[in-house]
């Protein structure tokens, strides 16, 4: 099984401009994404818009494709970024993994547990939950829930809290149910990668602002691997403060 890992990073960030070029403990936050990366999968690259990432790569001697500046996410930009990698490579891709070029703390047991969900055949695509142990973030709307099935299939995600606990009071329900976090790594079979970009916006998607209930509402399966790992992801100036507070930096 052939596998891709890929890293969209992209310079004109609204909330956080340059910041895959951030220092973090001397390297830039690109660069600690891609040697986490490099320590699982054998062919990474950086898809990005902009010549200053790509000379960034280039001086640490990573790989990197150059993409559309019009892409609205991550999964379009690897899915324009796969066809140029496997002309690069001389060869075809089985699996592409899109790992968030802003999240230089990333574990690699959570890289390997995304890969090993494509281990089974059946999987189109793949994500990552972890299990909530704190009523705080139940109830965050900046951090989606989901809802799995018996089979660890994602049913489905959303801002709200979601299962509501009937009968009891909120501040109890930590304490009915497990809640699992969405954690935003992503793992897909190239030829669903490349179907799922074609795909007209959902009323679900739009509702909630989450790409993956359109993959949901037409009918592609999300299988779920779980991690005991927080996600820490650096989207403003304010993220990389409170990443310093706590020790990280």
């Amino acid at each position: 099984m052939n596998i891709a890992a890929i890293i969209p990073a992209r310079y004109a960030s609204t909330r956080f401009p340059g910041k895959p070029l951030v220092n973090i403990n001397g390297k830039t936050m690109i660069h600690n994404v891609y040697i986490q990366a490099k320590k699982v999968f054998d062919v990474v690259y950086v898809a990005t818009d902009d010549n200053r990432i790509s000379k960034e790569i280039e001086s640490f001697g990573g790989k990197y494709v150059m993409t559309s500046k019009k892409h609205k996410s991550g999964t379009d930009r690897c899915a324009e970024a796969i066809l140029k990698i496997e002309e690069a490579e001389g060869k075809e891709f089985d699996v592409v993994i899109n790992i968030q070029g802003d999240e230089p703390f990333i574990k690699t047991e959570q890289l390997i547990e995304i890969k090993k969900c494509f281990n089974k055949k059946r999987t189109q695509i793949a994500t990552l939950v972890k299990p909530i142990n704190n009523k705080e973030d139940i109830f965050n709307t900046n951090k989606p829930k989901v809802v799995i099935n018996k089979y660890n299939e994602a049913i489905y995600f959303s801002r709200s809290t979601i299962p509501y606990i009937r009968g009891h009071r909120e501040t109890t329900w930590i304490t009915k149910h497990l809640f699992y976090k969405h954690i935003g790594l992503y793992g897909y079979r190239k030829d669903v990668l490349l179907e799922i970009t074609k795909l007209e916006q959902t009323p679900l998607e739009i509702a909630e602002s989450l790409e993956q209930l359109r993959w949901i509402e037409n009918g592609y399966k999300i299988k779920v691997a779980f991690t005991e790992h927080e996600s820490v992801s650096i989207d403003t100036p304010k993220d990389l403060e409170k990443i310093k507070e706590v020790g990280l930096l």
